[in-house]
């Protein structure tokens, strides 16, 4: 058995990851209606701390509170309280009891804000997401001043986490969320110095990145989730992706994790969005047929030296060993495997081959009706049901300790919308 993803992995910044396996962030909905993180993220985070990754990075911590991803986001918007803190670090020192990092992924919204949070959200322009439904409501263009007050508030979250013990942070710049947002010229249309160009759409990501790197030092790991591409028509595609990792390079970047797409085309749950999708000029492998990214990650490797992260289908041992060695990725992330196997990492460095892969089993539709998921926007709420299960996977660790892989989707979407609903009426 090789020893490939047991070999620690050494940052720019000094420090030192214990192996090549993260758990990548998925979203948790825990917090309090207050967006205080509760026991039920300590239980859920000392679960996959015992789990043997490397490192842990938790779902979206919001910079504002009305603008979440979803409800039961932990939210830190302001210098935190006593109580925030205290919670702060009861969550962390759980989520590191076993040696392994723990990352604070940190996020604004944006347009991807529900419509139950907040119905006309802040974005970079007043372009509504082009999603049936009503879920999303029409966008309300920033002001410049309350640009440079988003860019102030990612550094209080950083500094927050630091002072708390979390031993990193990660910077949302990916998947349709705000700071993605502006690097897209279909969600950016602005006139001023955050709009048009590349550089300027870039502007908003890179005074995060340095404001964050400010906040918390030369020796704290910073690192940034960065669409390889949109998958879009006229959106940020692959040769933009590959300016601005070399930007984050120049910016003191530890690390860029890999992703794409975003609601209107979620290349990154590994299924068709409502529109076509725009194919990227890169160069595939068979390795692509495994994981989502990698061969993003490879083209991007000609461009800059600082590791790189992917997540998004890797199942087979085999191929996150040939992802590392072929330099496709230095980090491999896990993420919908450990919603029910919380211990994966640690199966994969005994030298298990393969992870299951429950999306397979799982169905929102019973098998006769599954000519329906032709129509687009059946696909689609298809797709978003299957989150749900995991969802409802996450809540269980949490709650009880252990997940309900027997729930179907559809009781899985029932638990999560009145879990949502109560949420609310709570705030």
């Amino acid at each position: 058995m090789s020893d490939t993803l047991t070999q620690p992995l050494a940052l720019p910044c000094g420090a030192t990851l214990p192996n090549r396996l993260a758990k990548a962030a998925m979203t948790e909905g825990l917090a309090t209606p207050q967006g205080l993180p509760t026991p039920e993220l300590e239980r859920l985070y000392g679960l996959w701390s015992d789990g043997g990754a490397g490192m842990l990075l938790s779902g979206n911590i919001q910079v504002d509170a009305y603008h979440l991803e979803r409800p039961g986001n932990v939210v830190i918007d302001r210098e935190p309280s006593t109580q925030m803190q205290t919670a702060l670090a009861s969550w962390a020192t759980a989520a590191t009891r076993n040696g392994n990092h723990f990352w604070a992924q940190i996020s604004h919204a944006g347009r991807q804000t529900q419509t139950n949070v907040n119905p006309r959200p802040k974005a970079p322009s007043a372009v509504k997401i082009g999603l049936p439904g009503g879920q999303f409501g029409q966008p309300v263009e920033l002001t410049v001043a309350e640009i440079e007050d988003i860019v102030n508030r990612f550094a209080i979250c950083a500094a927050a986490v630091k002072a708390a013990g979390f031993t990193g942070v990660q910077i949302h710049a990916a998947h349709g969320y705000l700071l993605s947002q502006f690097l897209s010229p279909r969600s950016n249309q602005r006139s001023d110095q955050y709009g048009g160009e590349l550089p300027n759409r870039a502007r908003a990501l890179l005074a995060v990145v340095d404001k964050v790197r400010g906040a918390v030092g030369p020796d704290f790991p910073v690192s940034v989730k960065l669409n390889s591409a949109d998958f879009q028509k006229g959106g940020f595609d692959f040769q933009d992706s590959l300016q601005v990792a070399q930007w984050l390079q120049q910016a003191s970047v530890d690390l860029i994790e890999i992703s794409g797409g975003n609601y209107e085309q979620p290349k990154l749950l590994g299924i068709a969005g409502m529109e076509e999708e725009e194919a990227p000029h890169v160069a595939t492998s068979t390795l692509m047929r495994e994981a989502y990214f990698v061969d993003f990650a490879l083209a991007m490797r000609d461009k800059v030296s600082i590791p790189l992260m992917v997540t998004g289908g890797f199942r087979l041992r085999a191929a996150m060993e040939k992802a590392i060695t072929s330099g496709s990725a230095d980090l491999i992330g896990l993420g919908r495997p450990m919603c029910i196997d919380t211990d994966a990492p640690a199966q994969l460095l005994a030298g298990q081959d393969e992870l299951a892969r429950y999306e397979d089993q799982q169905s929102l539709l019973p098998g006769w009706l599954s000519f329906l998921t032709r129509i687009g926007s059946i696909r689609s709420m298809a797709g978003f049901a299957l989150q749900f299960w995991f969802y409802a996977q996450l809540d269980s660790l949490g709650r009880h300790g252990t997940a309900a892989p027997d729930m179907s989707v559809l009781a899985a979407t029932r638990r999560i919308m009145k879990l949502q609903k109560e949420w609310l009426s709570s705030r």
